[in-house]
This record gives structure tokens, sequence and C-alpha cells, in this order.
């Protein structure tokens, strides 16, 4: 559901310590008085149970955060995650480290929302955030 108020988007695997990446997208999202949302992009397949339980850890962390979680199936996260961000006004999403490669969740997703910010969150909690480069800026 689109809202008008700025979000935080926090994007999120199954992994149990995605709860980081919660964690930290809550701090930022009451920083800067935006809307909490978490998503999770799951690929099709017919057997979810080696994800249900983590699912479940971070849907409790986003309700402690107070958000709700969302999850997608698609074959193709970054433009899920894309059309999620365009559907809920985001400025920020939130997720672990940039793996490097040319063709990675990050660098696709930049591909399709290049008006969003990334903040990334390491495995030791330091944190890295990329700023939308405005036109004229220096």
């Amino acid at each position: 559901m689109y809202s008008k108020k700025p979000s935080i988007l926090a994007c999120v695997t199954g992994q149990y310590d995605c709860d980081r990446i919660i964690e930290t997208a809550a701090a930022i999202a009451e920083e800067q008085e935006c809307e909490l949302r978490v998503l999770s992009v799951l690929r099709p397949t017919e057997d979810y149970s080696n994800v249900t339980d983590v699912l479940e850890y971070l849907h409790r962390v986003s309700k402690a955060n107070g958000a709700d979680m969302t999850v997608i199936f698609s074959a193709y996260a970054p433009a899920a995650a894309a059309q999620f961000v365009n559907d809920n006004n985001v400025s920020r999403i939130v997720t672990g480290m940039h793996d490097g490669g040319n063709e990675s969740f990050l660098v696709m997703f930049n591909r399709f929302a290049p008006d969003v910010s990334i903040t990334m969150v390491a495995k030791d909690n330091i944190v890295y955030s990329m700023e939308i480069a405005r036109a004229g800026a220096r």
C-alpha cells in the first residue's frame, strides 16, 4: 500500500543474522521519522521448510521494531524489490553487504531504482551508506 510518508526498507534473506539489518533500518527510520518496512524476496519453489523458522524469527524482530514483514515470491529479486520500493514510497533500502559481482542484487536493484539511497550492514554491524548523487552536487 502506497504511503505519503517516506519509508525505510530492510531487505532480508533467509538468515537469522539479518536481524541486524532490521535493527539498523529501524534506527534509521526513527532518526529520519519514516515508516519501517521489511521485505524478503524468495525464489518460487515447492519446499520452503528450510526457511520457515528463520522467516518467523525475522517477522518477530520486525514486529518488535514496529514493522510488518512482506514476503514476495519472485525469480528475480532486484526487480521485485524495486517494484515494492516504488509501491511503498521507499527512500532508502538497508541490506547486507554487496557481494562484489556485477550481477549482484544491489547492482541490479540500483539499475531499477537509481533514486533510492542504499545502506549496507556488515556482519560485524559496521554500517556503510551510499547517498543518491544529485545533479549539480559536488
